[in-house]
């Protein structure tokens, strides 16, 4: 009987577990936190053996196969060991897709993977059993478990990829790629770029990678790498042969002279970033032989993704927006870009040796005043205290929102969108949004 040990009792990692059992896998869990009440339950009910708070070594490098949750870097002594001994390190969805024959959607990006994840499966459901996983909602290896859907779309994460063997996407997103997370990979730019394009690993000609044909370091990357996928790119600036392209204000998609037209004007999400993230998802939607009618209105009735530019009330004429997700700069510059008013921005958290020059044109331009929320504000002081008339530090939500509400006048947009992460202050990201939007409910 091989082991199976996982490391992280969360969603992923108590996901893994069950299907490792199910699978006839001796499994144990170990998490060196706190595993949550809801987890240890199940894992009880299904009399797996599990510890938390600790990492018993002796019974972790007895181990055939190791599955670390993406949260654990690889430069833990405990994954070095592993490494050291030979034994085999995956992820969650290296783990899970030995045991599916699905179609695979894999989106990954700095930005937008969520957003583009939900929209595509939001298309996707109108006429396929399709699940919804790999960052979001419930994990991967519970739903191969549960209910072996034959089609998945998957939202990956670099730390997600940094793990897989064989796994492989039938149709590949690549949505962007900006520093981000560079803690984890030495500070080195061409590291991360690396693990994002593990998505193409292992895809043959048959399947497809979808990408956007204006990022830089993408486009760059393609030209100095032999990929054996069939290329689909979108634009927004250049006319595309085969892939997506943004004509006045008509998406055209076109496969195989195949072609699709959509206009832009009814899409339910806003902003530049947004026509590419439907372009993305609509490209998937049209290889998989989506009827256009369903993704036309499909694009039409998304609701959105809570926590990314979520409108959240008008007050005295003032709107309040909850974009908690944006927890890197390059986000932030969409919801900046798609501010069409001053704006009193609430930003901060932990700064994973972010760059703020991007967001200065927009500084001048929109941002009237800035409320630092978070611990430690000395870098975010030193560089907009000299841009903006008003900057002042808070060390809670509830302060941030009423130093909000006394600063805005008719016609202003309060925005929430960090720029950092949330460990300082919150459990993490949706804490944080759910926070805010109770604060200005409270107002």
């Amino acid at each position: 009987m091989k082991r199976l040990v996982i490391l992280g009792g969360g969603e992923s990692g108590v996901g893994t577990a069950l299907l490792g059992k199910a699978k006839g896998y001796e499994v144990f869990l170990s998490d060196k936190g706190k595993i949550k009440e809801k987890y240890k339950e199940v894992l009880i009910h299904n009399e797996i053996e599990f510890e938390d708070e600790q990492h018993t070594e002796s019974k972790i490098l007895d181990a055939d196969i190791v599955m670390k949750s993406p949260g654990i870097p690889d430069k833990v002594a405990l994954v070095k060991q592993i490494r050291e001994k030979g034994i085999q390190v995956v992820s969650e969805i290296e783990f899970a897709s030995k045991f599916t024959n699905a179609t695979i959607v894999g989106i990954t990006g700095s930005n937008g993977k969520t957003t583009t994840a939900n929209l595509t499966h939001h298309i996707l459901k109108q006429e396929l059993e399709v699940g919804l996983s790999g960052n979001i909602g419930k994990s991967f290896a519970l739903q191969i478990l549960e209910h072996d859907y034959p089609n998945y779309v998957l939202e990956i994460s670099s730390f997600q990829l940094d793990d897989i063997v064989d796994f492989k996407p039938h149709i590949a997103v690549l949505l962007n790629i900006t520093p981000d997370h560079l803690d984890r990979y030495d500070y080195t730019f061409e590291n991360y770029i690396a693990s994002k394009f593990r998505i193409v690993m292992n895809q043959t000609k048959d399947d497809y990678l979808i990408y956007d044909a204006d990022d830089e370091v993408i486009v760059e990357w393609l030209k100095s790498h032999k990929v054996q996928s069939t290329l689909l790119p979108f634009s927004l600036t250049k006319t595309i042969e085969n892939g997506a392209y943004l004509d006045k204000e008509e998406i055209k998609i076109t496969i195989d002279n195949n072609q699709i037209i959509m206009s832009t004007t009814n899409l339910a999400l806003e902003g530049k970033h947004n026509i590419k993230n439907q372009m993305a998802a609509s490209t998937v939607a049209h290889l998989l032989k989506i009827r256009k009618q369903t993704i036309r209105e499909s694009l039409e009735n998304f609701q959105g993704v809570e926590h990314r530019l979520e409108k959240v009330l008008k007050i005295n004429k003032v709107r309040y927006i909850n974009d908690s997700k944006a927890t890197n700069v390059n986000a932030t510059y969409f919801a900046l870009d798609s501010m069409e008013s001053p704006t009193i921005w609430i930003v901060g958290g932990v700064d994973k040796g972010n760059d703020y020059r991007e967001l200065f044109p927009f500084i001048n331009e929109k941002v009237k005043a800035i409320i630092c929320l978070g611990v430690d504000n000395e870098k975010l002081l030193n560089t907009f205290g000299k841009m903006v008339d008003t900057i002042v530090e808070t060390q809670s939500m509830n302060e941030a929102v009423k130093m909000a509400y006394k600063l805005a006048e008719t016609g202003d947009t309060v925005l929430l969108s960090p720029a950092c992460a949330s460990f300082d202050l919150f459990e993490n990201y949706e804490d944080r949004g759910r926070q805010f939007k109770e604060a200005v409910r409270n107002l």
